[in-house]
């Protein structure tokens, strides 16, 4: 490929799919992590989108809908992956160096402490401490995720699980927040929380918000 050829490529990515440039050129963590989280939140929006088409989905089967659509050329996304066990989501750029990755811990929202369960898992068994920002993943099936998200959010601030440091931090997705945690390598990783709004008013006509 011509050095013109190649710059011609480059400028109609920029133009068409800039945000695949940002993950794909990624080189430092804050890099990825930030390249990554507009990827993540089109793969949930179109998650919510088909709700009604996924209310039969249970937890495994929601996250091979949810891989389906982070996969892309240079990005690697497995499922039940290993890592010190069977991890729910491996995200990781191809042939990058120092390797960038991401593990991924979903449930079906059933009130924090189950949340908090997948959050132990995660930090105290998956993580080795070489991940960039890993990720917690809720899908709600309940109605007012909004009052769901912040009960979870105050609850992890008041409660510190998993040798959580300090408050929570806000993330521009919406019903989304970051924690940072203590990792047993001694470093501090930090946690992405978000949630993904599967309640279907026909299937969940029947549920009520998180008391």
């Amino acid at each position: 490929m011509s050095d013109s050829t190649l710059k011609r490529l480059c400028e109609i990515l920029a133009k068409r799919c800039p945000e695949t440039i940002d993950l794909l050129t990624a080189v430092t963590e804050a890099e990825f992590d930030e390249a990554f989280a507009p990827w993540l939140a089109q793969a949930i929006h179109g998650l919510e989108t088909n709700s009604k088409n996924f209310a039969a989905l249970g937890e495994t089967g929601l996250v091979a809908a949810l891989a389906m659509g982070l996969r892309m050329p240079g990005l690697t996304v497995i499922q039940e992956g290993n890592s010190n066990g069977h991890v729910d989501l491996t995200v990781s750029l191809d042939h990058s160096h120092p390797q960038l990755f991401s593990l991924g811990e979903a449930k079906v929202y059933d009130g924090p402490e189950l949340h908090k369960k997948g959050l132990a898992q995660l930090m105290e068994r998956y993580m080795t401490g070489r991940e960039a920002q890993c990720l917690m993943l809720s899908f709600v099936q309940k109605k007012d995720i909004a009052g769901i998200a912040k009960k979870l959010r105050d609850d992890l601030d008041e409660s510190l699980p998993s040798s959580q440091q300090g408050k929570s931090a806000a993330m521009p997705a919406k019903w989304a927040f970051k924690t940072t945690h203590k990792h047993s390598s001694g470093d501090l990783r930090s946690v992405a929380h978000y949630s993904c709004n599967l309640f279907n008013p026909v299937v969940g006509a029947s549920s009520t918000s998180e008391a």
